[in-house]
């Protein structure tokens, strides 16, 4: 086994990954979003999304982590929720919205599948309703038991902190956060890619497929992607994108699969995303529980609508 080789391929595909294809997309978007910010525009919305998501268990704040996590990344809302924590939103409210997060695809993994022939704004809105799925059954049904006094500065929005400044700041801004997110994400790349790689050389992949095949063939499965679906729920959304991105171009996986899959593989609910979310808060810890059937069924509302389209 070329272990050095494989760490060497690993390197590079990450390298190219995060340079040429996360690196362009992030700093389009989040310069949208930022400056969106800045003028208030995602304020108004917010507030105009808030009487609508009442019904669903959600808070206007809740509606700012929806935008934040489908148009910038899976780690937008962690202020958000942050803020919604120490402002005393209520536990059952706390846990809709930590459901919708957890249900909910990533814009980080969204946007650089998109030329790989992602169908961008069918994946969006089916995150939006597998989201909005999730919260409603922890609202009514999960977590319906939960507490729902609240501290009254609840619905108070994030303060806007950059609101002085201007178009070039803003640009400056989202460039660097873009730089930031993209350079963050080469080393779980590396990691998740060189494990991978040792795990085929080692002829584990083929092992696991065949144990799999009775079921994958009974679910009508394709056998190629027991890989990504294995790196994704280890070691998340970017190692997930880094492999499906790379069997894309290798001819490995369609356009079709790649779109009626994302409704599963595409979501925070894994390992990486369960340790990031439940670390923000002690109080999100005790919520998990009441989360999880929630999350798991918004998770299981994309996958069909998903499946059903594609």
């Amino acid at each position: 086994m070329d272990v050095i080789g494989i760490i060497m391929s690993a390197g590079k595909s990450s390298v190219d990954v995060a340079l040429y294809t996360l690196l362009p997309i992030m700093v389009v978007m989040l310069i949208v979003m930022k400056y969106l910010e800045v003028r208030g525009i995602l304020d108004a919305i917010v507030r105009w999304l808030a009487p609508l998501l009442k019904p669903f268990g959600l808070t206007g704040m809740s509606a700012f982590a929806l935008i934040q996590i489908n148009f910038v990344s899976f780690a937008a809302p962690l202020a958000t929720l942050a803020i919604m924590d120490k402002r005393g939103v209520s536990d059952r409210q706390m846990a809709a919205t930590l459901a919708m997060v957890f249900a909910m695809g990533q814009g980080n993994v969204f946007y650089p599948l998109t030329p790989f022939g992602l169908h961008w704004s069918a994946a969006i809105a089916i995150s939006i309703i597998g989201g909005l799925g999730a919260a409603a059954f922890c609202w009514y049904v999960s977590g319906r038991r939960l507490s729902l006094a609240e501290n009254a500065r609840a619905e108070v929005l994030p303060d806007n902190e950059q609101s002085g400044r201007g178009l070039i700041a803003v640009i400056n801004s989202a460039g660097a956060d873009a730089i930031r997110l993209a350079l963050g994400a080469v080393p779980m790349l590396i990691l998740s890619l060189t494990i991978v790689g040792l795990l085929q050389a080692a002829g584990a992949i083929e092992m696991l497929q065949r144990l799999l095949m009775p079921l994958l063939s009974w679910l009508q499965i394709p056998q190629n992607f027991v890989l990504p679906a294995l790196v994704k729920c280890v070691a998340g959304g970017t190692a997930y994108f880094g492999i499906i991105s790379e069997m894309a171009q290798h001819g490995k996986v369609t356009v079709q699969q790649l779109n009626a899959s994302a409704g599963l593989l595409v979501q925070t609910f894994d390992l990486p995303g369960i340790g990031i979310f439940l670390g923000v808060s002690a109080r999100f810890v005790r919520l998990f529980r009441f989360v999880v059937p929630a999350a798991i069924a918004g998770i299981a509302l994309r996958g069909v609508l998903h499946m059903v389209l594609f």
